[in-house]
């Protein structure tokens, strides 16, 4: 079910005080996953200053960025995660060069 859906339903439950029991339970469904998206957003935040602090003026590939920033990422911090987050965060301060590879200069 969509968080939307059940988010209506239980805005519908709770305005005519439905059992506190079964709203507990949809509430808990409802933000099920939003520690864990918190602890993510914390991880890709805890990276920002480091990997803008890597580009400059000069694009260069993402295996370059990498190399450069691989001794200091923190632990659990993968080639993969740095790699959602320099083509999917940030896009106002990071410019990337299509090419064959892609390459990133800031912004």
């Amino acid at each position: 079910m969509k968080k939307t859906s059940l988010s209506a339903i239980y805005s519908a439950l709770k305005g005519i005080d439905f059992d506190s029991e079964i709203l507990a339970e949809i509430e808990k469904e409802m933000n099920k996953g939003a520690e864990k998206k918190a602890q993510n957003a914390e991880a890709y935040e805890s990276i920002h200053d480091l990997l803008i602090g890597t580009l400059s003026e000069t694009p260069v590939s993402f295996g370059e960025i990498f190399a450069a920033l691989e001794a200091d990422l923190p632990m659990g911090m993968t080639k993969g995660r740095v790699q959602y987050a320099l083509t999917h965060l940030w896009q106002d301060e990071i410019v990337v060069v299509k090419g064959n590879p892609n390459t990133y200069r800031k912004a």
